[in-house]
């Protein structure tokens, strides 16, 4: 098929490569000369494990191309992709700026028959303001879909190579066929792809987002109240996974979601229920709660170093908002980092891929190691953010050696109590006793 992806950012990247890894024939638009560029010699500006590879070889192979002008890839394409952001706009609401601004140079750019896909992550209804947008624009026919994508940052390529289902939101069958067409190769081993309306589908992927969400800042919640009643978390963890109503993903508790999704959805659906009258109570405390938790290891840092916090510096392991991304949009570690300067505590950052990214948010406030040992030097403590592969099992005698004092405060509760308090370590982890001693 020919098809048109326009935006180069998370999701159209991602989205494009894919396609044309399965045979089509993608352009990818973007208003940014120097990315299309960049993109068109294979240098892909977002981390994701895989990306780099596909976008080459299919460029190689002439089925990825990338270029800014945005009438000619229309004319050339059956199926058009409208992949731009929906940044956080007033009041949590999503802004549908660049969405529309695309609806209206498609709708601008047609001389016949196409399928506009929106693939942007949108409240319920945009689907219908994008067909009016372009109604107003031409005479010819078309149709307008709503197709959520439904990727993890660090393994979106799996994700829609792979996916647990597709929903295609549509009221033609022409354009329902068609897109049916478009993913049938992903699908092979009998995964779903389910037909609805848009405005269902527009829905589904900010219930599925609010449902993780929830998810996440109850278990948080309840890792508060395991530290004061005693309890331990990782206990009531396993015993709740193993109800097979429940079961055990995003049962792990932590500093909070992240990202360019969770955060913002949460509000924008918040908003869109507002817009009904309806007052979204759970969700208003899941956006509460999730706050609450990224300052959970600056409390911890200040409850258990003590003294004058001017004199401390601080290793801080695992910068991005999750392992294997370099996303630090809404990331826990921000907060902390935020909070630690204003106390004027020195910090030394590690991430494996986050650093470049870390830099432009900090610039030389905070030194930066490429060796994550290397940060430990001096420090007072070490408060991990991130659960990167790399930090699950390290040298813990070397780190006592680097360390000023032996505590570790981990947000990630990637290590087993008992052994940290056997060799020597002060160990703080979320919804757990302390261990060691003070």
């Amino acid at each position: 098929m020919k098809i048109c992806v326009v935006g180069t950012g998370y999701v159209g990247l991602v989205a494009g490569t894919c396609f044309a890894e399965s045979g089509n024939d993608v352009i990818c638009v973007d208003v940014d000369a120097a990315k299309v560029a960049a993109l068109s010699a294979g240098e892909v500006p977002i981390y994701e494990p895989g990306l780099e590879e596909l976008v080459r070889r299919n460029v190689e192979q002439g089925r990825l191309t990338f270029q800014t002008d945005l009438d000619d890839a229309v004319r050339r394409s059956l199926l058009c992709f409208i992949a731009v952001g929906t940044p956080e706009g007033k009041d949590g609401e999503a802004d549908l700026g660049a969405v529309m601004a695309v609806a209206r140079g498609i709708g601008e750019a047609l001389d016949g028959y196409r399928v506009i896909v929106d693939k942007s992550t949108v409240p319920v209804g945009t689907a219908a303001r994008v067909e009016a947008v372009i109604g107003d624009c031409t005479d010819h026919e078309f149709d307008v879909v709503s197709n959520p994508e439904f990727l993890k940052e660090g393994a979106a390529i799996a994700d829609f190579q792979k996916p647990d289902r597709v929903i295609i939101g549509c009221r033609s069958q022409r354009a329902g066929l068609l897109m049916e067409e478009l993913y049938n190769p992903f699908v092979r081993t009998g995964k779903p792809i389910l037909r609805m309306s848009p405005e269902s589908a527009e829905m589904a992927k900010y219930a599925a987002n609010a449902m993780l969400a929830a998810r996440i800042s109850l278990m948080n919640e309840i890792a508060n109240l395991c530290e004061a009643t005693g309890s331990d978390v990782e206990d009531v963890r396993r015993g709740v996974g193993l109800d097979q109503r429940l079961g055990p993903a995003f049962l792990f508790p932590g500093v909070g979601y992240g990202g360019s999704c969770f955060p913002k959805d949460v509000k924008a659906l918040i908003q869109v229920a507002d817009q009904y009258a309806q007052r979204a109570q759970i969700l208003r405390s899941v956006d509460e709660v999730n706050d609450r938790q990224k300052g959970w290891l600056f409390e911890k840092f200040q409850q258990y170093v003590g003294g004058d916090l001017s004199a401390k510096r601080v290793a801080v392991w695992g910068l991005s908002f999750k392992p294997r991304t370099d996303d630090m949009r809404e990331a826990p570690s921000v907060v902390l980092i935020h909070s630690l300067l204003d106390a004027g505590v020195r910090v030394a950052a590690h991430d494996p891929v986050a650093m470049p990214v870390a830099e432009r948010i900090f610039g030389d406030k905070i030194e930066y190691f490429d060796k994550s040992y290397d940060a430990l030097d001096g420090a007072d403590c070490l408060v991990i953010v991130t659960e990167w592969q790399e930090f699950k099992q390290p040298d813990f005698d070397r780190i006592r050696q680097l360390l000023k004092t032996p505590l570790v405060i981990d947000g990630r509760n990637l290590y087993d109590r008992e052994t940290m308090k056997r060799i020597g370590f002060r160990y703080i982890a979320v919804g757990r006793q302390p261990v060691g001693e003070a």
